[in-house]
Protein backbone atom coordinates (compact mmCIF):
# COMPACT_ATOMS: atom_id res chain seq x y z
CA UNK A 1 0.00 0.00 0.00
CA UNK A 2 2.76 2.47 0.82
CA UNK A 3 3.86 4.76 -1.96
CA UNK A 4 6.48 7.17 -0.80
CA UNK A 5 8.39 8.79 1.98
CA UNK A 6 7.88 12.55 2.18
CA UNK A 7 7.93 12.93 6.02
CA UNK A 8 10.71 15.51 6.29
CA UNK A 9 11.73 17.91 9.03
CA UNK A 10 12.88 20.72 6.76
CA UNK A 11 11.45 24.22 6.92
CA UNK A 12 8.61 24.94 4.49
CA UNK A 13 9.70 26.34 1.13
CA UNK A 14 7.16 29.15 1.26
CA UNK A 15 7.39 31.49 4.24
CA UNK A 16 4.17 31.33 6.25
CA UNK A 17 1.93 34.26 5.40
CA UNK A 18 -0.09 36.19 7.95
CA UNK A 19 -3.43 37.85 7.20
CA UNK A 20 -1.67 41.23 7.32
CA UNK A 21 0.67 40.21 4.48
CA UNK A 22 -2.09 39.19 2.06
CA UNK A 23 -3.04 41.36 -0.91
CA UNK A 24 -6.73 41.99 -1.64
CA UNK A 25 -7.18 38.88 -3.77
CA UNK A 26 -5.38 36.69 -1.25
CA UNK A 27 -7.22 38.27 1.69
CA UNK A 28 -10.65 37.14 0.42
CA UNK A 29 -9.39 33.56 0.24
CA UNK A 30 -7.52 33.89 3.55
CA UNK A 31 -10.69 34.97 5.35
CA UNK A 32 -12.53 31.88 4.08
CA UNK A 33 -9.65 29.62 5.05
CA UNK A 34 -9.47 30.98 8.60
CA UNK A 35 -13.12 30.03 9.18
CA UNK A 36 -12.48 26.31 8.58
CA UNK A 37 -8.77 25.50 8.88
CA UNK A 38 -7.24 23.64 11.82
CA UNK A 39 -3.79 24.81 10.66
CA UNK A 40 -4.65 28.46 10.01
CA UNK A 41 -3.03 29.69 6.81
CA UNK A 42 -0.59 26.77 6.97
CA UNK A 43 -0.78 23.36 5.37
CA UNK A 44 -1.90 23.38 1.73
CA UNK A 45 -3.33 26.87 2.15
CA UNK A 46 0.10 28.50 2.47
CA UNK A 47 1.19 27.56 -1.07
CA UNK A 48 -2.35 27.93 -2.44
CA UNK A 49 -2.36 31.59 -1.42
CA UNK A 50 0.52 32.16 -3.85
CA UNK A 51 -1.93 31.43 -6.69
CA UNK A 52 -5.16 32.93 -5.36
CA UNK A 53 -7.37 32.19 -8.39
CA UNK A 54 -6.36 28.53 -8.35
CA UNK A 55 -6.44 28.63 -4.56
CA UNK A 56 -10.06 29.82 -4.56
CA UNK A 57 -11.11 27.09 -6.97
CA UNK A 58 -9.32 24.45 -4.90
CA UNK A 59 -10.85 25.82 -1.72
CA UNK A 60 -14.33 25.49 -3.23
CA UNK A 61 -13.57 21.88 -4.18
CA UNK A 62 -12.15 21.17 -0.71
CA UNK A 63 -15.27 22.67 0.83
CA UNK A 64 -17.55 20.32 -1.08
CA UNK A 65 -15.38 17.27 -0.46
CA UNK A 66 -15.15 17.95 3.28
CA UNK A 67 -18.54 19.36 4.30
CA UNK A 68 -21.03 18.68 1.51
CA UNK A 69 -19.94 15.31 0.12
CA UNK A 70 -22.42 12.45 -0.12
CA UNK A 71 -19.91 10.08 1.53
CA UNK A 72 -20.49 9.59 5.28
CA UNK A 73 -18.01 11.67 7.28
CA UNK A 74 -16.37 8.66 8.98
CA UNK A 75 -15.61 7.05 5.61
CA UNK A 76 -14.66 10.32 3.95
CA UNK A 77 -12.11 11.05 6.68
CA UNK A 78 -10.88 7.44 6.48
CA UNK A 79 -10.26 7.89 2.73
CA UNK A 80 -8.29 11.07 3.46
CA UNK A 81 -6.21 9.21 6.07
CA UNK A 82 -5.49 6.40 3.60
CA UNK A 83 -4.05 8.95 1.18
CA UNK A 84 -2.24 10.77 3.99
CA UNK A 85 -0.61 7.49 5.06
CA UNK A 86 0.33 6.50 1.53
CA UNK A 87 2.09 9.83 1.12
CA UNK A 88 3.25 10.00 4.75
CA UNK A 89 1.81 13.49 4.69
CA UNK A 90 2.44 15.12 8.04
CA UNK A 91 -0.22 17.80 7.62
CA UNK A 92 -2.92 15.53 6.19
CA UNK A 93 -2.49 13.05 9.03
CA UNK A 94 -2.18 15.76 11.71
CA UNK A 95 -5.34 17.51 10.52
CA UNK A 96 -7.50 14.52 9.67
CA UNK A 97 -6.73 11.79 12.25
CA UNK A 98 -8.60 13.71 14.99
CA UNK A 99 -11.46 14.41 12.58
CA UNK A 100 -11.68 10.72 11.65
CA UNK A 101 -11.77 9.73 15.32
CA UNK A 102 -14.40 12.35 16.07
CA UNK A 103 -16.47 11.01 13.15
CA UNK A 104 -16.41 7.54 14.70
CA UNK A 105 -13.46 5.78 13.07
CA UNK A 106 -11.95 3.39 15.62
CA UNK A 107 -8.67 4.38 17.24
CA UNK A 108 -7.44 0.85 16.47
CA UNK A 109 -8.15 1.31 12.75
CA UNK A 110 -6.38 4.69 12.83
CA UNK A 111 -3.36 3.28 14.71
CA UNK A 112 -2.95 0.26 12.41
CA UNK A 113 -3.23 2.44 9.32
CA UNK A 114 -0.68 4.87 10.75
CA UNK A 115 1.68 1.91 11.35
CA UNK A 116 1.43 1.11 7.63
CA UNK A 117 -0.81 -1.93 8.01
CA UNK A 118 -4.18 -2.82 6.55
CA UNK A 119 -6.41 -2.39 9.59
CA UNK A 120 -7.52 -5.78 10.86
CA UNK A 121 -10.86 -4.96 12.48
CA UNK A 122 -12.67 -2.73 10.03
CA UNK A 123 -16.44 -2.58 9.61
CA UNK A 124 -17.59 -3.74 6.17
CA UNK A 125 -18.06 -0.19 4.86
CA UNK A 126 -14.56 0.70 6.10
CA UNK A 127 -13.04 -2.38 4.42
CA UNK A 128 -14.74 -1.45 1.15
CA UNK A 129 -13.50 2.13 1.48
CA UNK A 130 -9.96 0.95 2.23
CA UNK A 131 -9.86 -1.51 -0.67
CA UNK A 132 -11.50 0.90 -3.13
CA UNK A 133 -9.18 3.82 -2.35
CA UNK A 134 -6.07 1.64 -2.11
CA UNK A 135 -6.73 -0.14 -5.41
CA UNK A 136 -7.53 3.12 -7.15
CA UNK A 137 -4.36 4.85 -5.96
CA UNK A 138 -1.89 1.95 -6.17
CA UNK A 139 -3.19 -0.26 -9.00
CA UNK A 140 -4.71 2.75 -10.80
CA UNK A 141 -7.97 0.86 -11.25
CA UNK A 142 -10.76 -0.68 -9.22
CA UNK A 143 -11.34 -4.40 -9.73
CA UNK A 144 -14.80 -5.66 -10.67
CA UNK A 145 -14.97 -7.44 -7.31
CA UNK A 146 -14.17 -4.31 -5.32
CA UNK A 147 -16.53 -2.21 -7.42
CA UNK A 148 -19.35 -4.72 -6.82
CA UNK A 149 -18.66 -4.54 -3.07
CA UNK A 150 -18.70 -0.74 -3.25
CA UNK A 151 -22.06 -0.78 -5.06
CA UNK A 152 -23.56 -2.69 -2.09
CA UNK A 153 -22.44 0.09 0.30
CA UNK A 154 -22.49 3.27 -1.78
CA UNK A 155 -24.81 4.78 -4.36
CA UNK A 156 -23.40 6.14 -7.64
CA UNK A 157 -22.94 9.68 -6.33
CA UNK A 158 -21.06 8.37 -3.31
CA UNK A 159 -18.75 6.28 -5.51
CA UNK A 160 -17.94 9.35 -7.62
CA UNK A 161 -17.46 11.50 -4.50
CA UNK A 162 -15.22 8.86 -2.87
CA UNK A 163 -13.10 8.74 -6.02
CA UNK A 164 -12.88 12.54 -6.07
CA UNK A 165 -11.88 12.77 -2.40
CA UNK A 166 -9.08 10.25 -2.98
CA UNK A 167 -7.79 12.14 -6.01
CA UNK A 168 -8.15 15.50 -4.33
CA UNK A 169 -6.12 14.46 -1.31
CA UNK A 170 -3.40 13.01 -3.53
CA UNK A 171 -3.19 16.51 -5.02
CA UNK A 172 -3.17 18.04 -1.52
CA UNK A 173 -0.38 15.63 -0.52
CA UNK A 174 1.55 16.66 -3.63
CA UNK A 175 1.17 20.37 -2.81
CA UNK A 176 2.26 19.72 0.77
CA UNK A 177 5.26 17.62 -0.35
CA UNK A 178 6.36 20.19 -2.94
CA UNK A 179 6.09 23.02 -0.42
CA UNK A 180 7.63 20.91 2.39
CA UNK A 181 4.78 22.00 4.66
CA UNK A 182 4.59 20.43 8.08
CA UNK A 183 2.51 20.60 11.24
CA UNK A 184 2.08 23.85 13.18
CA UNK A 185 5.05 24.98 15.23
CA UNK A 186 5.35 23.19 18.55
CA UNK A 187 3.24 20.21 17.45
CA UNK A 188 4.63 16.71 17.02
CA UNK A 189 4.88 15.35 13.48
CA UNK A 190 2.91 12.10 13.09
CA UNK A 191 5.56 10.35 10.96
CA UNK A 192 9.22 10.15 11.87
CA UNK A 193 11.75 10.41 9.05
CA UNK A 194 13.13 6.90 9.64
CA UNK A 195 9.73 5.14 9.90
CA UNK A 196 8.39 3.08 7.02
Amino acid sequence: MMLGAPATCKAPRFPRLSMEQLNEQQKLLGEQIMKVSSVGLGGPYNPMLRSPVLGQRLYDLFYYLRWETSVPTRLNEFAILIIGRQWRSQVEWFAHAPLAAKAGLSTNVIAELKAGDRPSRMAEDEAVTYDFVTELTTARKVSDETYARAKKIFNEQQIVDLTAVAGNYVMVAMILAMAEETVPSGKEEPFKVCEK
